[in-house]
């Protein structure tokens, strides 16, 4: 992302009022109040995606406020949408207060008045999502505001997980692939708004493989855990056990069947390897969370045709 602003290299003394005169007049229309100014710190990078615009934010402990002199200086309709990497931010508009977080995101209106309390150090990744482009992906136009997103679970973890990809990878994507990625956000971050609370079954096809994939990426990390278990995948990933089984309805085999499976393709590679030959097949079995090397031995024999010393050996 570019960079657009920084405090870094200002002099600690001289940083807040930096800070102050980049965010107030020059990037948004907002007023800020901190009390520790005496090294403030603070960064704004930003990616544009197509008609979306994604921010990625440090800031220190303060309290951002913007007003109706602010909003008459707008030149444009937009929403933001928040994704709090760090820290806590709560958000007051409307009457409402939303308390986001790294587990709770945030939807609210730029063009309406609001507060953002930053509590302690917060780094988040803010959308700039024009209001047209938006409202066409809701029916009767109507896009649900002021409102929280739970970023921990189903449709809310998607749209937070592929925001942060967006954000890491947006120098290696031409402007056209970034263009068409900024629409495909706006229609998971759509989808995650529409659906709400609603039971996480209702996902529709691509949402499921979406969630499959990403557990299973989780559970690839954590093959060597010896106290790997599905209550601690679920917990993990923030499914219920019962739908962690549904999600591998979507592939030929139980979560169980899966994460044996890929522990004995992971323990065939270790044996074949030259720079594995130190580890005795009872080690590899170990690393591979197996707690007992004769069964490891039947079932890799049961599904290769030949023990872990025979393919040694060879």
């Amino acid at each position: 992302m570019e960079l657009v602003f920084t405090t870094e290299s200002l002099e600690p003394s001289k940083r807040y009022a930096a800070w102050q005169g980049a965010i107030c007049d020059v990037y948004v229309h907002v007023d800020v109040e901190a009390e520790q100014r005496s090294d403030y710190q603070g960064f704004i990078r930003e990616a544009r995606f197509g008609v979306l615009t994604m921010t990625d934010v440090l800031l220190s402990e303060q309290r951002i406020s913007r007003r109706e002199r602010h909003i008459a200086r707008l030149d444009k309709d937009c929403y933001y949408v928040e994704f709090v990497q760090q820290g806590k931010i709560n958000v007051l508009q409307a009457g409402q207060t939303l308390n986001t977080n790294p587990h709770v995101g945030a939807i609210f209106s730029a063009a309406e008045a609001y507060d953002l309390e930053c509590v302690g150090k917060v780094r988040s990744l803010y959308l700039e999502i024009p209001r047209k482009e938006f409202s066409s992906r809701f029916s009767e136009n109507r896009i649900p505001v002021a409102m929280t997103i739970a970023t921990g679970r189903g449709l809310g973890r998607i749209a937070a997980e592929f925001c942060s990809t967006l954000a890491s990878e947006a120098s290696s994507v031409d402007e056209a692939a970034r263009s068409r990625l900024g629409d495909e956000l706006m229609d998971v971050l759509a989808l995650a708004l529409d659906m709400g609370d609603k039971d996480q079954f209702s996902e529709d096809a691509t949402a499921q493989k979406a969630r499959l994939r990403s557990v299973k990426a989780w559970v690839e990390e954590h093959l060597t855990d010896h106290d790997l278990s599905l209550e601690k995948i679920a917990r993990n990933n923030g499914v219920s056990l019962r739908h962690l089984h549904y999600l591998f309805r979507l592939t030929d085999m139980s979560v169980s069947e899966w994460i044996l499976d890929r522990r004995l393709q992971r323990s065939y590679d270790m044996l074949t390897r030259l720079e594995q030959r130190a580890l005795s097949v009872t080690e590899v079995a170990y690393q591979l969370g197996f707690s007992s090397s004769s069964h490891f031995s039947t079932v890799f024999r049961r599904k290769f045709g030949h023990s872990p010393s025979e393919l040694r050996r060879r």
